[in-house]
C-alpha cells in the first residue's frame, strides 16, 4: 500500500479518530486526530490524518493553526475554503467558552479582571486589534459584548458614533471599552489614551458612562481607569 493510496478506511475501526473519540472521549485523541475529526475526510487517495499532520507541520502548533487566516489555511493541500472555515469556526467556539456563564445568568462586570475573564478567550492570539464595547445595565450586568472595530496590526480606528449607536440600541446605562494588543504588551499608547478621553466625553454628553478601557495582552492587562489615564 503506497502513501498516496492510503485513506482513513485502511485503518482498523479501533484506530480511526471518530471511533476512538466515541469510545474513549475527545481528551484521548491527539491533536492530529482531533483535526481529522473536524475535517471529516481527506482528499482523493489520501487519509484525513495526513491532512491533519500537514496542518501541524506547516503551522507548527495548534496555536499556529488557530492564528492562521482562512486564506492561509486554504493553501494547504486537502484544505479548501470550506474546510478552512470549519477549522476557524472550531477554534472560535473554543475561544468563546472563556467567560461564558454556565447558569445562563447575565454576568456582572465591575472590575478589569471581570473584563479580562469575559474577553480574553475571544481576543487571545488575534493578529489584529479588535475593539469591543461591553454594554451594561444599571446593575452592571452584561447586556451584550459588541465588536465595533477590527484594526490593523498596530492601530484600531473607532468613532464615537459607532460605539454609542450600539449602546443606545442596547439601552445601556454604561459601557466598558476593551481591545487587545497583538504585540502582547498592554501598555496604553497615546492614541489609546486620547481615544478613551474622547469617548468618555461623548458618553458624558449622551448620559452613558464610560467606566473603563481595558487593554488585553498575552498574559496581562491594563486598566486605563485604574492607572488614572482618563
Amino acid at each position: 500500500m503506497t502513501k498516496e493510496s492510503f485513506t482513513i478506511h485502511d485503518l482498523p475501526l479501533s484506530e480511526r479518530p471518530r471511533e476512538r473519540l466515541q469510545k474513549y472521549g475527545a481528551e484521548a485523541l491527539s491533536a492530529q486526530e482531533i483535526l481529522a475529526v473536524i475535517l471529516g475526510r481527506g482528499v482523493a487517495g489520501e487519509s484525513v490524518m495526513v491532512t491533519g499532520q500537514r496542518l501541524l507541520s506547516q503551522f507548527g502548533t495548534l496555536k499556529g493553526i488557530a492564528g492562521a487566516s482562512v486564506e492561509e489555511l486554504s493553501q494547504i493541500k486537502g484544505i479548501g475554503l470550506a474546510k478552512a472555515a470549519q477549522i476557524k469556526a472550531a477554534f472560535e467556539l473554543a475561544n468563546r467558552l472563556d467567560g461564558y456563564s454556565e447558569t445562563g445568568k447575565k454576568p456582572v462586570v465591575k472590575t478589569p479582571e471581570d473584563v479580562v475573564a469575559l474577553l480574553k478567550g475571544r481576543l487571545k492570539d488575534k493578529k489584529k486589534e479588535y475593539f469591543v464595547v461591553l454594554l451594561l445595565d444599571t446593575r452592571n450586568q452584561l447586556i451584550k459584548a459588541s465588536e465595533v472595530s477590527v484594526g490593523s496590526l498596530d492601530a484600531s480606528i473607532v468613532h464615537p458614533r459607532e460605539v454609542f449607536k450600539e449602546a443606545i440600541a442596547g439601552s445601556a446605562a454604561s459601557v466598558i471599552l476593551a481591545h487587545n494588543h497583538p504585540s502582547g504588551d498592554p501598555t496604553a499608547s497615546e492614541d489609546d489614551i486620547s481615544l478613551t478621553k474622547r469617548l468618555a466625553e461623548a458618553g458624558e454628553i449622551m448620559g452613558i458612562d464610560v467606566l473603563d478601557h481595558v487593554i488585553i495582552g498575552d498574559d496581562n492587562f491594563l486598566s486605563l481607569k485604574r492607572e488614572g489615564l482618563f
